[in-house]
This record gives C-alpha cells, sequence and structure tokens, in this order.
C-alpha cells in the first residue's frame, strides 16, 4: 500500500506518520472509526438504560474497542484517560472539542477542549497507542471561522508529530437551510480537504439502496486524495446498517466508515461482532 504523507509531515516524523496510517487502516487506506465522542455531544441521550443493558456503563465503550477489529477509536481525552490504563491494547484518536446538546442556538460553536500539545504529551506519559486527533466543524455557522482557524491549525500541529487527522464536518446554523444538501456535503468534503485532513467524516445525505450510493460518489471526488468516511447516524437494523456501508464503499468509493450508536447500542456481545463484520467489509 502506498501511503500519500502530506507534505507538512516533517522528514523525521514520516516513518510515525506511516506506521500510524498503517495501523489505523490495517494496511488497506480505508478507516474503521468507533466514535465514543458522543458522550459529550449527546449527553445521555445515547447512553440511557432504556436501550440496552450494559450501554449506560461507559466502559462498555471500551470493551467494545478493546474486543473487535476497529481502526481507531474516537473519544476526548478526558475520558480515555480514566479508562486507557486498563485498555492499553485499542488504537484511539483524541477528539479535541466538543459541545453539549442543551444550547439551542441556531449557530452552534465547538472550540477546543484539548491542543495537539496536550495530546503528545499524554501519549508520551500515558505510552498509550495514540494514532490521531480528531476536530468538528459546524459549517456555515457565524463562527465558522474560529473553528476553521483551530481545525486547520490542528491538522499542521498533528501532521508535524506525526498523528492523523480526521475532521467532522457538519452544516449547521441559521444561513443553513438544508443539512444534508449533497451539493453542501461535496463542499465540505472540499473544505476538509484544503485544511489538510486525512479524513473527512460527513452524513450520508442519501437513502440505503446502490442507486442512491451512486448519487455519493461526487462528494467522493469532491475530497481529491483525502479520504470521505460517512457518519452512521442513529441506531438502525444491524443487517441494513452493514448493507449501508457496504454500498458506501463498494459503490461510492467511501474510505471506510464512522459508527458509534449503530454498534454501542447492542449488547456486548452484538456490538463486537457486528463490529467485526464491518471491520471484515471494509
Amino acid at each position: 500500500m502506498k501511503i500519500n504523507v502530506p507534505m507538512n509531515v516533517p522528514s523525521d516524523k514520516k516513518r510515525i506518520y506511516e506506521k500510524n496510517f498503517k495501523e489505523a487502516t490495517k494496511n488497506t487506506g480505508k478507516l474503521f472509526l468507533f466514535a465514543g465522542d458522543q458522550k459529550i455531544e449527546h449527553l445521555n441521550d445515547d447512553f440511557s438504560l432504556k436501550l440496552n443493558a450494559g450501554n449506560s456503563d461507559p466502559e462498555h465503550l471500551f470493551k467494545i474497542a478493546n474486543s473487535s477489529k476497529i481502526g481507531v477509536f474516537a473519544a476526548h481525552l478526558g475520558l480515555i484517560s480514566r479508562y486507557g490504563g486498563q485498555y492499553r491494547k485499542i488504537p484511539y484518536l483524541v477528539k479535541l472539542n466538543g459541545k453539549s446538546n442543551l444550547i439551542k442556538t441556531k449557530d452552534p460553536f465547538s472550540p477546543a477542549l484539548w491542543s495537539v500539545s496536550d495530546v503528545v504529551n499524554f501519549q508520551k506519559q500515558s505510552k498509550l497507542r495514540v494514532l490521531g486527533v480528531g476536530y468538528t466543524i459546524y459549517l456555515g455557522s457565524e463562527y465558522e471561522v474560529e473553528m476553521l482557524k483551530e481545525a486547520a491549525q490542528a491538522i499542521n500541529q498533528a501532521h508535524q508529530n506525526g498523528l492523523l487527522s480526521v475532521l467532522w464536518i457538519y452544516p449547521r446554523g441559521k444561513n443553513i437551510k438544508q443539512e444534508k444538501n449533497p451539493d453542501l456535503i461535496a463542499g465540505a468534503a472540499g473544505l476538509g480537504l484544503c485544511l489538510g485532513a486525512d479524513f473527512i467524516k460527513l452524513s450520508y445525505p442519501f437513502g440505503p439502496g446502490k442507486k442512491e450510493a451512486t448519487k455519493a460518489k461526487e462528494i467522493i471526488t469532491a475530497a481529491g486524495n483525502s479520504g470521505i468516511i460517512f457518519s452512521g447516524g442513529g441506531k438502525i437494523d444491524n443487517k441494513k446498517f452493514t448493507e449501508l456501508v457496504r454500498d458506501q464503499i463498494k459503490i461510492a468509493g467511501a474510505r471506510g466508515c464512522a459508527v458509534g450508536r449503530n454498534i454501542h447500542q447492542n449488547k456486548l456481545e452484538k456490538a463486537i461482532k457486528l463490529a467485526n463484520d464491518l471491520s471484515k467489509l471494509i
């Protein structure tokens, strides 16, 4: 597998970047991101006891990540610091920013909670397998300039240290008429490329089915040589979700997937099985 190493990775960090890329993508160039950042983003909405017997315990996320063939487990630094010592073999991606869902303003703002320097220091201190960092941008928000700047700096600093970078980009705000307009999503893909992201996590703006997946090719093209991974969204039937991901990868050309609720809102055994099925597919 040939790795396209960004030119802002210093020569003395190139080997580290390549190692992290190979490990995160399991030598395929495709990323399976297991998302655990909803503990801040959605508070307890995704983790209620009503959903399943084990899902309300935060350790459920780590048990899944530890026992399945994911590429990276994306979570906030504080959560990783609380459980990482018990789960050292998990490949981590540290989410730098986050906000709760309580403030109902039309223009969301999610500034960084940690810096890339914090992550690098944590990696050295903890000796955990930290492979990269992630950041969410709310495109179209009146605060987008601040988020764009923080994201650009985070990506550059990550590459300077040989780490991967993943952007979550969601069009949101009073200027956005349709959050899942395919042309707008394609624009977000191109923006992520211009900021230098290795992978860009976007909402999938189409329904299930092979014909629908064909429409997503324009989004993949707009991202150039950055990889697009579509977000999993709310919980659906496991078989239908697997078919959706298969079409996104095999037909549209997505370079992996990002899944949270569709995995962790299952009991542990089913969650691990679904994660491994997705891993095999990717």
